[in-house]
């Protein structure tokens, strides 16, 4: 069976995830403000959740109709085939959210969503009372513009959550934002990367995931493991072929250090809950005391901003000392994200590419400086040292 399925993401990521779906062979998805529509099978929403990196989840859509009413809204979910995947005993919690839309009470809307579905339920089953024992189905109805858009979560906890940071430091970077911002900047696996305000150890992690091509999702469980409609041993060759699939050998130049030992010390341990401990070099380290024997690499990095920072004279001084020690890396690119909107002024050089992305609900700015690009002969024997 084909499903309409949608890849919700954060605004400003929605290309990065469709491009991650074509690398999964999925063709003509096409992308929203904060989603991909796109189709796929059974196999499709497994391999979906197992290895997008950037995506929050992925939602199978149940279809879309106009309700200006509460009993269009009913009449419109009721005629929905809810029993292809609700069984006779399965839960189905009910969430909502209303933009611009004459119905505008989400508790409502939620109400005579849950009703709608449960009478349809009844009706094919034959039953006057449903248990809701069994597997869990979180459904969500939106409404936009007074169009009413139905999905199942296929994900259960958010994407995000790759399993390996059982703890957070301050004002923590997603993981999916993490490789998002990893994407953006084409760094590959045979370049140097460095972090040198890893703080929880986020963006060095999900590089070194990257460069072993282990799959996010590896270390989590998923909602549709629970249904009983989905094979088990169809689920279970797709986790086999993403564990056959894994680079233990995979050679990383990438280097993680932050002044804060006890945000260092939740690095390694992250990295280590993630299988990646090896393939990262944590240092206790002031920023100003960072360096390379490396000619060429990339930054990439999640400073403080005003979250973890909360005087303004600090945060200004601290971009300051960033811009005045980036120099001294003049042939290597760094990618540094903010929600400071003077960012440029006091790092001391304006960005060669500014791109708008979302923290969770933190609007920032990831601002780019292209090095120069290694010459042929380095690059192809992998030398990048300094001469």
């Amino acid at each position: 069976m084909v499903y309409d399925l949608i890849a919700s993401a954060a605004f400003g990521v929605e290309s990065t995830v469709k491009r991650e779906l074509s690398w999964l062979g999925v063709e003509d998805a096409k992308a929203e403000n904060g989603k991909i529509n796109f189709k796929g099978d059974e196999a499709m929403i497994m391999k979906a959740n197992l290895w997008l990196r950037t995506a929050d989840r992925i939602y199978i859509n149940m279809g879309k109709f106009r309700a200006e009413t509460f009993e269009d809204l009913f009449q419109g979910v009721k005629a929905m085939p809810w029993e292809n995947f609700v069984g006779k005993n399965g839960a189905f919690p009910v969430s909502g959210k209303s933009v611009k839309s004459i119905l505008h009470s989400v508790p409502d809307c939620q109400k005579i969503t849950k009703k709608a579905i449960a009478e349809r339920l009844k009706s094919v089953y034959g039953v006057d009372w449903l248990d809701e024992d069994g597997p869990e189905y979180k459904i969500e109805v939106s409404l936009l513009n007074d169009e009413a858009m139905l999905t199942i979560d296929t994900s259960g906890t958010g994407l995000h959550k790759r399993g390996y940071r059982a703890k957070a430091g301050e004002a923590p970077l997603k993981e999916t934002l993490a490789c998002a911002l990893i994407y953006t900047s084409r760094w590959k696996k045979d370049r140097v990367l460095m972090d040198p305000m890893c703080g929880s150890g986020t963006i060095a992690i999900e590089a070194a995931l990257m460069a072993m091509n282990m799959a996010p999702g590896l270390n989590r469980h998923f909602a549709f493991e629970k249904w009983p409609q989905f094979s088990k041993s169809l689920w279970q060759d797709i986790l086999n072929e993403a564990r056959d699939e894994i680079d233990y050998d995979a050679v990383t130049r990438i280097y993680a250090s932050d002044i804060d030992g006890k945000a260092l010390a939740l690095a390694r341990e992250h990295a280590k809950n993630a299988g990646v401990d090896e393939k990262i070099s944590f240092q206790k380290l002031d920023l100003a005391d960072t360096s390379s024997k490396y000619e060429y690499g990339f930054i990439i990095t999640n400073p403080p901003y005003g979250e973890r920072l909360s005087d303004k004279t600090e945060i200004e001084k601290l971009y300051k000392k960033m811009g005045a020690h980036f120099k001294k890396f003049k042939t290597w690119s760094y990618y540094i994200i903010t929600s400071y909107e003077q960012f440029e002024k006091f790092f001391g050089r304006r960005a060669d590419k500014k791109r708008k992305l979302y923290n969770g609900m933190l609007k920032c700015d990831y601002y780019q400086y292209f090095g120069p690009k290694p010459d042929f002969k380095a690059r192809k024997q992998g030398n990048f040292e300094k001469k």
